[in-house]
C-alpha cells in the first residue's frame, strides 16, 4: 500500500489499474499483525479499524474492515456514488455537488465541524469500477484530492489539500456485503485529539451503519 498523499494533485487525473487491483487485494488480506506497523484501534459493531502513524506529519492512515448485512454490493456502490442522496442521510454534509471544469468532473464537498472549529472542504476526483477478480465481482471506488484553479478556497472554510480514499465491496456470500476502506486526509489547523479519536472510533462505525440504513431506504425509492 502506498503511503499517504502529499499535497493535492494538479488537476484531474485518472487512477491506475494497479490502484484498483490493490484495493481488491485488501479484501483477502489477513488482519494486520499486532507486531506490525498497523495497530488495531477499535473493534466494534462488526467493524475493525486499524491505523498507521507517520512521525513526520503526525497524522494517521486508516484501514477499515467490516460488513453490511442485507446490502448487496452493487446497491452499496450505487448509494456511495449518489451525491444527492448522501445529502439526505449524511448529517455532516454542508454542501456536496459535482462540477465540470474544462470537461473534467470534480466533486466539491463541505463538511460540518463542531463549533468553534471551522468547516472543512474538499475538491476531489473519483472513479468507480466493477472488477472481475478470478470470477469474483468487486466494486471499487477510488478518490483523491485535486487542485482546480476554478474552485478556489472560501473564507472561513479550511481546504483539505491532501485526501485519499479507497473502497472495495463484494458479496459476503449471503444477502450482504464485505467492505474494505482506506482513508487518509490532512484536515489542517488544530484539531482536538478528542475529535480525532471520536471520528475514528465512533464516527466510522456510525457512518457504516448510516450507509446500511441508506441502502435499505434507497432500494425502496428506486
Amino acid at each position: 500500500m502506498e503511503g499517504p498523499p502529499g499535497m493535492e494533485a494538479e488537476g484531474p487525473r485518472p487512477f491506475s489499474e494497479e490502484q484498483f487491483r490493490a484495493a481488491c487485494r485488501e479484501l483477502d488480506q489477513p488482519a494486520p499483525g499486532a507486531e506490525g506497523p498497523w495497530q488495531l484501534l477499535v473493534e466494534t459493531m462488526g467493524v475493525r479499524i486499524y491505523r498507521l502513524y507517520h512521525e513526520q506529519s503526525g497524522l494517521y492512515e486508516y484501514k477499515i474492515f467490516g460488513g453490511l448485512a442485507d446490502c448487496p454490493p452493487k446497491l452499496c456502490a450505487d448509494v456511495y456514488m449518489d451525491l444527492d442522496f448522501r445529502k439526505e442521510w449524511d448529517q455532516y454534509v454542508k454542501e456536496l455537488c459535482e462540477k465540470t471544469y474544462d470537461g473534467e468532473k470534480v466533486i466539491y464537498w463541505e463538511v460540518k465541524y463542531p463549533f468553534p472549529l471551522s468547516n472543512r472542504d474538499y475538491v476531489y476526483v473519483r472513479e468507480r469500477r466493477e472488477m472481475d477478480v478470478d470470477g469474483r465481482k468487486i466494486w471499487v471506488v477510488l478518490a483523491q484530492s485535486v487542485s482546480v484553479p476554478q474552485c478556489p478556497e472560501k473564507p472561513g472554510i479550511i481546504r483539505v489539500k491532501s485526501y485519499k480514499q479507497s473502497v472495495a465491496i463484494e458479496s459476503d456470500g449471503k444477502a450482504g456485503s464485505k467492505v474494505y476502506m482506506y482513508y487518509f486526509d490532512n484536515p489542517g489547523g488544530m484539531i482536538p485529539s478528542w475529535l480525532v479519536n471520536w471520528a475514528a472510533k465512533s464516527g466510522v462505525p456510525a457512518f457504516l451503519k448510516d450507509i446500511q440504513k441508506a441502502c435499505l431506504n434507497y432500494s425502496k425509492r428506486t
